[in-house]
């Protein structure tokens, strides 16, 4: 056990994290076996999500997580999976109401 304060902390720190990482590592885990079994559009989104996080939390590295998503992507593609991408609908803008600027005025300087 540490005696020093802050060493304390850091392992109260690290303990933290390992728990915060397990729980990132198990549902990464459980959504790649849940894709394997049965893979769907929907699952297969739900990997590349979890991977994501994982990633961005630090949890894996990020040319894993891009290894995780391709092998994902050949499986769905390999068995078929329409991957239906959703398209957004572009936004309308709305109508300008105000009017336009007039330019700002030179300064001309003052004589003296």
């Amino acid at each position: 056990m540490p005696i020093i304060k802050s060493a304390k902390k850091r392992v109260r720190v690290a303990n933290k994290a390992a728990i915060r990482n397990s729980k990132t590592k198990r549902s990464l885990k459980s959504a790649i076996k849940s894709f394997s079994k049965t893979p769907s559009a929907k699952s297969q989104s739900a990997v590349q999500s979890e991977v994501d996080k994982a990633a961005k939390k630090g949890v894996i590295h990020k040319n894993k997580a891009a290894r995780l998503k391709s092998r994902a992507a050949k499986q769905a593609k390999a068995s078929g999976v329409k991957h239906t991408a959703k398209t957004k609908t572009p936004a309308k803008k709305p109508a300008s109401t105000t009017a336009k600027k007039k330019p700002a005025k030179k300064a001309t300087p003052k004589k003296k």
